[in-house]
């Protein structure tokens, strides 16, 4: 058994949907969930200084709550990231993109798949990548689609102006007849409905958050590092406003988002204000 809390951090609110399906997944597990929401979006940001916040947060959890593994709960970060935090820090980091890649092949049965994302993420070439490695003969065509972010940063999830903007940005993805389509961000999930009236209801949309989940607990239980006894409330923290992430992260993932404290961007230890009365 091994007590220590997991780290999961994400450019804002998309990381939830991550952190959801470990709750539900691994109930016994202490979360500390980082919400970068101060310097969101990162998906129009060049590669470097998501890089650069990723190694910050990872480093912070590590020193301030001793996390014995880290889930990268963006998919942007992982694409910038991922291979160089597993080279530098001494405990399992845990991204997102393979974990949907493997998702994305499992349910597709004509081999003909999308993956949407943000342009950082799409422009990484990541997700090409990976599914080239996972198999060559897949056909796949990917979108970015610049905007979504924010309107779930901002909670608004079936405007008419989301609806026509997922109609304008999910063209390719239609012409190209797809049965799949991995969400490749986080934010995403949040957005299925409308993201589902765009590409129509018979294509499957994939999250990579539950197979992130069973991912994680799979490395846990190689490790021999569940954690046992009493369910601990997970902790939230964004850089941005703290009220608002409270109120915004308890629609979109209940009520376990309660408190949420400051986490303040320092390049050293950033420190912590609750915003409990």
């Amino acid at each position: 058994m091994d007590s220590r809390p997991i780290g999961v951090f994400d450019s804002g609110f998309g990381g939830l949907t991550v952190a959801r399906a470990l709750i539900d997944l691994l109930p016994n597990e202490s979360l500390v969930y980082v919400g970068d929401s101060g310097r969101y979006p990162y998906g129009s940001k060049p590669l470097e200084d998501v890089r650069g916040y990723a190694h910050e947060i990872t480093q912070w959890l590590i020193d301030a709550h001793d996390v014995k593994m880290v889930v990268v709960a963006c998919n942007t970060a992982s694409a910038a990231a991922l291979d160089e935090l597993q080279r530098t820090y001494d405990r399992p980091i845990v991204g997102v993109i393979d974990h949907g890649v493997n998702s994305l092949l499992k349910v597709s049965e004509s081999n003909n798949v999308g993956v949407i994302g943000t342009v950082g993420t799409i422009g990484s070439g990541a997700y090409q990548t990976a599914v080239t490695a996972a198999d060559p003969n897949v056909r796949l065509v990917c979108a970015a689609c610049p905007g979504f972010v924010e309107f779930v940063e901002r909670g608004e999830l079936a405007s008419d102006q989301v609806r026509v903007l997922a109609q304008r940005l999910l063209s390719p993805i239609v012409d190209a007849k797809v049965d799949a389509l991995l969400l490749g961000c986080t934010h995403y999930p949040f957005l299925a409905r409308t993201i589902a009236e765009a590409v129509g209801r018979e294509v499957v949309l994939v999250s990579s958050a539950d197979e992130t989940a069973f991912g994680v607990r799979s490395t846990l239980v190689a490790n021999g590092t569940l954690r046992e006894g009493t369910p601990v409330p997970p902790v939230f923290l964004s850089s941005g406003d703290i009220d608002e992430f409270a109120r915004i992260g308890a629609m979109l993932l209940g009520p376990e988002v309660k408190d949420v404290a400051q986490w303040v961007s320092t390049g050293a230890a950033p420190t912590e204000v609750s915003n409990e009365e």
